[in-house]
């Protein structure tokens, strides 16, 4: 029994550029997301940019610190609501 594989179900994967906003951290690698964004990366070429506002570099599980990254005060609504 031979099986083929079904022809144009494959996403489109394409070298992208992710920026880490919070800790200043970039690198390489092949996503479907697009962006009108674009970078310069270290071997001259132009890819597109995604930023992100986590990743290893400052995720606290990989840096052993703690950090907090409150996007709209959603902590302080947080300790309000729950502070009695």
């Amino acid at each position: 029994m031979g099986y083929t594989m079904k022809a144009d179900i494959h996403p489109q994967y394409r070298d992208v550029v992710f920026q880490d906003v919070t800790a200043n951290f970039a690198f390489l690698t092949r996503s479907t997301l697009s962006s009108k964004e674009t970078i310069k990366w270290e071997d001259g070429n132009e890819y597109p940019l995604l930023k992100v506002e986590i990743s290893s570099a400052s995720h606290p599980f990989y840096t052993g610190k703690q950090k907090l990254v409150d996007t709209s005060g959603r902590v302080d609504k947080f300790r309000k609501r729950y502070a009695k």
